[in-house]
Parts: structure tokens; sequence; C-alpha cells
């Protein structure tokens, strides 16, 4: 196990990749050996990011009624799910939404609309509510996610001054098909190279706990790496009652570390944010897993609830970290290319490249892997995920 850590946290330092096998190692360690595995992972972590966590704010636009079939999401064609729907908030609406985020410490607001991806009148009106947002917050970053691109759509967006974009990949191409029908793995890579092309920071990452096997996450991570993303989301999945996967309750929080952790040394410069599922899936190790991420959300999700914003901030800093604040750059200097507030991959390839090379790939000794880390199905917990009822789309003031 030592051999792997060391070999991994050298690799991790200078910003190399891993090889495959080392990364499926790290989600096969024991629970014997978790502690030992994200102290390795928080190395990495301050050593492009030392212990700034990034804050991040979602404002849904649009919720529910979406003609896409994606089996993991509440607001998917068909779904049951007892959410919040409603049609386009107002720009003004959506920036009341931001500036609750801004004052509670977010340094990036997210806006998102349903839908399988927007029309020009659906770009034009994001664009006005970008404005909006901006004007309000004195210049916070957005990221914009609206679903599939057409030509020409992401430059208007950059144009309105979003700074990122998010598309995830959510699973591994050869998968793909098993959680949606309605569009292919290959258009959302599509989509995450029109943003780049656009000038906008790519941001792009998946979501655990869908039955998927430990290749397939480490094939979606390592597409994520080879798209050379600036940001990862790390969601873990939301089992809506109402949903094909309501049943899929797969993770335990030893899960959940294992996978941050793999994905940390696959992508050791990069944002990797903690994304949906945190509280459900990680309950009381959640600060454990800032030792490896360093963005997450503040408050509240698209269609669930968080835990309380002045949770997360007393978190943080409990667990001996702090808040990033608007005047920090958050990529590492090599990363800041023309990719928007993020700072862009543009320049990144070529150094990360030649830092790596310097690093040779170690084999992952036998002892790695160990038979008994294969962990059993966890029973389905009692709790049910919390539908989120307060925030954009309610009378309700939003949790920041």
């Amino acid at each position: 196990m030592d051999e792997l850590l060391n070999s991994l946290v050298e690799t991790g330092l200078r910003g190399g990749t891993p090889t495959r096998n080392e990364a499926l190692a790290v989600l096969r360690t024991s629970d014997d050996d978790l502690l030992d595995v994200v102290a390795a992972a928080g190395k990495v972590r301050r050593r492009w990011f030392g212990r700034r966590v990034k804050l991040n704010y979602l404002v849904n636009l649009k919720s529910g009624l979406c003609p896409e079939d994606c089996s993991y999401c509440s607001q998917r064609l068909g779904s049951q799910a007892d959410i919040l729907k409603y049609t386009w908030l107002k720009p003004e609406e959506a920036a009341d939404a931001a500036a609750a985020g801004v004052r509670g410490g977010a340094k990036r607001v997210c806006v998102v609309a349903s839908g399988r991806g927007p029309t020009d009148g659906d770009v034009a009106r994001v664009s006005r509510t970008i404005e909006a947002i901006k004007e309000r917050t004195g210049g916070v970053e957005v990221c914009a996610c609206l679903g599939l691109l057409s030509d020409g759509q992401a430059e208007r967006l950059r144009a309105a001054g979003a700074d990122a974009y998010n598309h995830n990949l959510n699973t591994a191409e050869a998968t793909y098909g098993d959680i949606c029908t309605t569009h292919t793995y290959d258009d959302r890579v599509a989509t995450v190279k029109e943003a780049r092309t656009a000038g906008l920071s790519p941001c792009s990452g998946l979501i655990a706990g869908m039955g998927e096997s430990d290749e397939d996450l480490v094939d979606v991570v390592f597409s994520l790496r080879e798209l050379d993303v600036d940001s990862v989301p790390v969601n873990f999945l939301l089992p809506f009652e109402g949903t094909p996967l309501a049943d899929q309750w797969n993770l335990t929080p030893q899960r959940v570390l294992r996978i941050l952790a793999m994905v940390r040394f696959v992508c050791p410069d990069v944002e990797v944010r903690l994304a949906a599922g945190r509280e459900v899936h990680l309950r009381s190790l959640q600060p454990l897993a800032l030792h490896m991420v360093n963005s997450i959300f503040l408050g509240d999700y698209l269609t669930s609830e968080g835990q309380a914003g002045k949770a997360d901030l007393e978190m943080i800093a409990d667990a001996g970290f702090e808040v990033e604040d608007a005047e920090t750059t958050t990529m590492p200097a090599h990363r800041n290319g023309a990719g928007g507030a993020a700072g862009g991959a543009a320049t990144s390839a070529t150094t990360v490249a030649q830092e790596a090379a310097a690093v040779p790939d170690a084999p992952v000794p036998e002892s790695a892997v160990p038979e008994s880390a294969v962990a059993g199905r966890p029973e389905r917990p009692q709790a049910r995920v919390a539908v989120r009822r307060r925030g954009a789309g309610t009378e309700l003031p939003p949790n920041a």
C-alpha cells in the first residue's frame, strides 16, 4: 500500500496521470487503509490548491418537465418525483437568488435549466439573466448549464458574460446507453468541446452510485482528464422516489471517499467539486472529503435540499480550511489560459505532459487490492431524499 500511495502522490505533485491500474487500486483499498488514502490525496490537493475551498451556488432557472430520459434525473421525461416544477425565472428573480448565494460566500453562481438544449430564444433569455446577475453581484463568476449547445450559442453566452459552461459526461461511454437513450455520450463530449472553443472554462463531471463498476468510474474520470476540463463536479446519485433508479442505494461513506481520492489522483491540478449527494452519502464524514476536494456547493441543489449554508461554512472552518475569496485565482498558474474566470486549460497540456513525463508509471502492488475490499451492497437507509421546497421558484428565502 505504501508503494502505491507514494507513487500516486509523487505523480500528483507533478501534475501527472496515474495508470489505470493504480486508479482501480484506489477504489479497492480496504477500510483499514482509508485514512492513508485520504491523507495521500490531501497532499496532492494542498500542492495545487492549499487549504482553500471554493463555494458555488446553484440557481435553477427552469425546473422539471424535461423531454430527455436520463434515468438518474428527477426532472426527466416521465418522472413521478414530487419536485418543484416551474418555467423560466425572470432575470431579476435569478439575480436575487444569486445575490443570496454571494452573500453566503459563493464565488461562482451556476445557472441551470432543464431541457435537451436551449433554443436561440432561450440563449437570449439566459444572456439577459447573466447580465443581471453580474450587475447585481459586482461581477461574480457565472457558469451556465443548459444542455446540448448548437453552433454559435456558446459564443453568445460568452459575450453575455458567462465564464464557464457545465455539461457532465456522467458515466463511461460504454455504459452511457444504459442511463439515457434520447442523446448520446458523443453529444455530451461535443458540447464540452464547443464550450472550450468559445472561450468558456469547461466544467464536466460524473455521477457515481448508478450501479456502475469500478472500471466504469475509472473510464469516465480518465475521459475527463483527456478532455482537460478545468472543473470536475463529482455527484453521488440521489435516488428520488418516482425515478428508475429509486432503489439504487449503492454507496457507503467509505466508498464515496475512495471515489473522491481516485478523482483527485487522476485530475490532480483541476478543481474537484463535491456536488449533489454529499450530505446523504457522506453524512458525518463530510469534513474528510475537504482534504481531497477544493470546491463544494453552498446550500441547496437543483431539486433537493442540502445542509444549511451556515453549517457548510462551519464545517469548512472546523476542518481547518478557508473559503476562497473573489480576488484569488482558483486554478494553478499553468492552467490560467484563455478559458474563463476559473482559468482555462489552453496553456496547460504541454506543461503538465512535460512534468508527467518525469514520473514513470508504477506497477500496482498485489497487496493493494485485497479480496476483502469489495464491500456488499449497503442496506437502504430509512431517510428519503429531501426535495427542495425553498429558494428559486418559491416564495421562501433560499438556503445560503
